[in-house]
């Protein structure tokens, strides 16, 4: 043959496998065989907003029955000017576990802006999901910077070794940070994943004639149970993290979004490390001896010889994990919180089971946050070991082993808000902020999520790798709450099943103030709602909360203008004596009338009470004038404010016949 028709052959013999499977990519996509793994989907409730799609995390799991779905938390596609767009990326706990709703830190967060800028609208989006690590970060990174961020917060790192692609996780291609991410990429393609169908298939064909026994997905998500500390398979967790999180700050820092990191925090005071290794008693002959004396004199309560042992232990080998979290234990007895909490670290870090992060990722994200100057670095590990007994974080704040309790959730909020505050990305008024103190006292988290927390994290505990046996007084289903949210726990009910139940029952009890709770909790569910701040205002309105329920028909009124919003607004900003403010919505009441009211003379007593009051602070004593805006009050049905001028005229002047007659009139009696 030629050398042409050669070459013509060699040509077809590369170009028709690849037409092949162009040909079987498209016939895939033709008959919608697969997943779209898009990061957001159109919402079907309302065609205008995107939310979080319950197949992107399908990308970054091999076993399919291992993805998780995160919120539903929808957006509008087109920003509306003046929003503040806040994205959040990262894992089991930036999601909330084991509350997953108004728990979690950046419902915390919402609840603060919401009630701190009344009057700016704050979209706070979390797109974190449980058992994923930074590949999931990096890849939903890539994507929500053409969605209008104006800022991102993150809180990524204790899955890095057993989350979805991590090194010691049995969801894993193997190989480097780059080659994994590149075969992420291509997951999209419609023959990677009848590829990826197919392999299971087979796979759970030859496996079935076998008993498999599941177990947790946390047991599922563990191949290598145990990593040493700087090991080869610790140290490639350790690049991968640094890797994936430098490209995600440099993606951010190329689109020019702030992005807020935060360091990770642990329970270090009081979680054993899962996993201490055996010390070979040839290089270190004696460590085992003095080990388990230590071990007996502490059985015996004996804390001085204890100590005394352990120290001999650990002069002989230092990278024992037990050892040291017993050293720490005991300085934290003794006193000496500094060395107490420098074994309790090493401990951590030494424990072979990688459920918590090494120091040594917080030390990546200092010095990832040091060197982009978008990105700002939060140091919730300060927060939280400012408010643990002897500056160590343990049971106070943290459930298990890395999730924090509801206290705990609502410092990293505040951890979050302030360096937002620092970094001017929101500039408070002094007086009008709402406070931590207030923020702890009125974020609605019901009891029902607190108690369905506990109900979580005690089944937790009781399987592998915690093995605690069950506390049955911790499960308790005497009241009504316990009763519904064992239910919720063990996902007999859904939460809004939940929610319902418990807002009917406290209604029906006329127990207002749980029922506002309630209805506050599914806001921050749906804050798009205005049906729901409305519900809010009227409860607010039968437990006498005046500045509640106007915050509440605010809120209503601006997503959804109605007469009857508009209605309750005025009335009350004249109740509370602020007719300026009044007057917007008693002039969109009047466009809007569908009552056949006639506020026509209403607005201009409002008018006439505007122009008496401007004339009060050159002279606030003024009878004649205080008389008059008494009078006006009382002729647009305003009792309160009737009642509230005719006392000071009263105060003035004890003996006015007016005055005395309008108090007596009004006068509850």
């Amino acid at each position: 043959m030629s050398g042409k028709r050669i070459w013509l052959f060699r040509l077809i013999s590369i170009a028709l496998p690849l037409l092949l499977i162009v040909l079987l990519e498209c016939s895939l996509r033709f008959f919608h065989y697969g997943y779209d793994l898009s990061l957001f989907i159109e919402y079907p409730q309302n065609k205008n907003y995107l939310f979080l799609n319950p197949d992107a995390s399908k990308r970054y799991f091999i076993n399919q029955k291992n993805a998780t779905t995160g919120n539903v938390e929808p957006f509008l596609k087109v920003k509306a000017p003046g929003t503040r767009r806040i994205f959040v990326l990262g894992e089991s706990t930036t999601i909330g576990y084991p509350y997953f709703h108004n728990g979690s830190f950046h419902r915390w967060l919402q609840y603060r802006l919401t009630h701190t800028f009344p009057d700016q609208h704050f979209e706070v989006v979390n797109l974190a999901l449980t058992a994923v690590n930074s590949y999931t970060v990096l890849g939903f990174a890539r994507e929500l910077v053409d969605y209008q961020p104006d800022a991102v917060l993150i809180y990524t790192g204790h899955n890095e070794y057993y989350g979805a692609m991590g090194v010691g996780s049995t969801e894993r291609f193997g190989g480097s940070p780059a080659l994994v991410n590149v075969v992420l990429r291509l997951r999209s393609l419609k023959i990677l994943q009848f590829a990826t169908d197919l392999y299971q298939k087979v796979v759970a064909l030859a496996a079935s004639h076998q008993t498999e026994n599941d177990g947790t997905r946390m047991q599922r998500m563990v191949a290598e149970q145990q990593i040493p500390y700087r090991s080869e398979l610790y140290k490639r967790g350790v690049a991968q993290f640094r890797a994936n999180m430098g490209e995600v700050l440099d993606i951010f820092a190329a689109h020019h979004v702030p992005v807020f990191v935060s360091n990770l925090v642990s329970n270090e005071a009081d979680l054993k490390p899962f996993v201490s290794f055996p010390v070979d008693s040839k290089r270190f002959p004696g460590f085992s001896r003095d080990y388990q004396k230590a071990l007996d004199f502490l059985q015996k309560t004996d804390s001085a010889q204890a100590y005394r042992y352990f120290k001999k232990a650990a002069e002989n080998y230092q990278e024992h994990a037990l050892c040291n979290y017993y050293l720490g234990q005991l300085e934290s007895a003794r006193g000496q919180a500094e060395a107490a909490r420098k074994y309790f670290s090493k401990a951590r870090d030494l424990d072979g089971l990688r459920f918590r992060a090494p120091e040594e990722f917080n030390e990546i994200i200092r010095q990832l946050a040091s060197t982009h100057s978008n990105t700002h670095l939060v140091d919730a590990k300060q927060v939280f070991e400012a408010a643990s007994p002897n500056g160590i974080i343990g049971k106070e704040l943290i459930l298990e082993h890395v999730h924090p309790d509801l206290k705990g959730y609502a410092l990293l909020s505040d951890a979050f808000y302030e360096v937002l505050k620092k970094a001017k990305f929101i500039n408070p008024v002094p007086g009008v902020e709402m406070s931590f103190t207030r923020l702890r006292k009125e974020m609605p988290v019901p009891a029902i999520d607190s108690l369905a927390g506990v109900y979580k994290v005690a089944n937790l505990k009781n399987s592998w790798p915690f093995n605690t046996a069950l506390d049955r007084d911790s499960l308790k289903t005497e009241t009504f709450e316990e009763r519904v949210a064992f239910d919720l726990a063990y996902r007999r009910i859904s939460w809004e099943n939940a929610m319902d139940q418990a807002y009917n029952h406290y209604v029906e009890g006329q127990n207002y103030r749980e029922a506002r709770e309630i209805v506050e909790a599914l806001i921050l569910e749906q804050p798009a709602d205005a049906a729901l701040y409305s519900k809010s205002a009227m409860l607010s309105g039968q437990l006498g909360d005046e500045r509640s329920a106007l915050f509440s028909f605010q809120k209503a009124f601006s997503i959804a203008p109605s007469f009857e919003s508009a209605r309750y607004l005025f009335v009350l900003f004249l109740k509370m004596d602020e007719p300026e403010k009044a007057i917007p919505y008693l002039d969109y009441a009047i466009s809007n009338n569908t009552s056949g009211m006639n506020l026509t003379p209403v607005r201009a007593l409002v008018q006439e009470v505007v122009s008496l009051r401007s004339r009060l602070p050159v002279d606030s004593s003024n009878i004649s004038v205080l008389g008059r805006i008494a009078s006006a009050y009382y002729r647009m049905d305003n009792r309160d404010g009737a009642l509230r001028y005719a006392r000071k005229v009263l105060a003035l002047n004890a003996q006015d016949k007016d005055a005395l007659q309008l108090v007596n009139v009004l006068r509850p009696r």
